[in-house]
């Protein structure tokens, strides 16, 4: 891997930003691709890297905005020949699974198979609170993976879980907040008596109040704060909270939107960058220039309104 691209994710990562690492892993020449290259897709389609030519990276680039939404990863094969109507067999049984096949017209002859592996930070859960069982709950978590945050003041944006476990310091703020800013799993650590008068006294909707865990944790028993931060790290890993990809990457990530090339009939990724050409009053999107400069030279053809 390129120093610099190299360093890019590991910036990436310390940034908790989510990303896709492409990596070229076979090629059938010709292709400018070889194996080993390697980019990186970013939540708003922003691509670094190399693993060929621009109809290549349009294909990783939808591809990988995909996985980002899914949080998966897969082998996609990138080939001139159409599965459904080329002669030649198409991959099947167990070297198919996992495997998408996309038919893109406009390569040189080619095939590419790039591992596209989906690289989410881990759950970030803040805990409130130096109590036995926020204490239990921070080293219980880590061992898991999962990064552990204590918390005094302000929630990170993308906190997938927050557990308040303060034994009624400032409770009310930090549960209104985690509520207010959308954080998929918040927990309050108090008695099912005293958790609902903390509840009732939160200025949040009722659909808000009912999000809130307490008491925390699964009920299995539990009566050490060992087993306490047990239940509740059970209970966060039953409710898989995630917060989702476009609130990690910042206001600048959108879900992706794609378009139809007009030329080839390729399915691209409508981003800031991507190749586009006005006519008619309408936005065109390409998957590179060749397919661009043929609409341009004969927009009758290619750029007719359907119907």
């Amino acid at each position: 891997m390129q120093a610099d691209l190299l360093a890019e994710v590991e910036r990436l990562r310390g940034d908790r930003k989510p990303f896709v690492l492409a990596t070229v892993v076979r090629v059938e020449r010709p292709t400018s691709a070889k194996a080993g290259d390697r980019a990186i897709v970013l939540a708003d389609g922003t691509l670094a890297g190399f693993v060929g030519g621009t109809c290549a990276e349009s294909t990783v680039r939808l591809e990988g905005l995909r996985l980002l939404e899914t949080g998966e990863s897969t082998l996609l094969r990138i080939t001139p020949a159409d599965p459904a109507t080329d002669p030649a067999p198409a991959p099947s049984g167990p070297a198919a699974e996992g495997m998408v096949t996309v038919a893109n017209p406009c390569l040189s002859g080619g095939t590419l198979d790039i591992f596209l592996e989906a690289m989410l930070p881990p759950p970030l859960v803040c805990v409130f609170g130096d109590a036995p069982v926020a204490q239990a709950l921070m080293a219980a978590g880590a061992a898991i993976g999962y990064e552990m945050r204590g918390v005094s003041g302000g929630l990170p944006p993308d906190a997938d879980a927050v557990v308040v476990a303060s034994h009624g310091r400032d409770e009310p703020p930090v549960l209104t907040a985690a509520l207010r800013a959308g954080v998929p799993y918040v927990a309050l650590v108090a008695s099912r008596r005293r958790g609902s008068a903390v509840l009732a006294g939160l200025d949040v909707t009722d659909e808000e109040r009912a999000r809130v865990h307490t008491p925390a944790g699964l009920d299995i028993g539990a009566r050490t704060p060992g087993e306490v931060a047990l239940s509740i790290l059970a209970e966060i890993v039953a409710s898989r909270p995630r917060a989702p990809v476009t609130r990690r990457a910042g206001p600048a990530a959108v879900a992706p939107k794609t378009a139809v090339d007009p030329v080839c009939g390729m399915s691209i990724a409508v981003t800031p960058g991507a190749l586009s050409l006005e006519h008619g009053g309408a936005v065109w999107y390409f998957c590179g220039t060749g397919c661009r400069d043929a609409a341009s030279a004969d927009p009758q053809r290619y750029l007719a309104p359907a119907g």
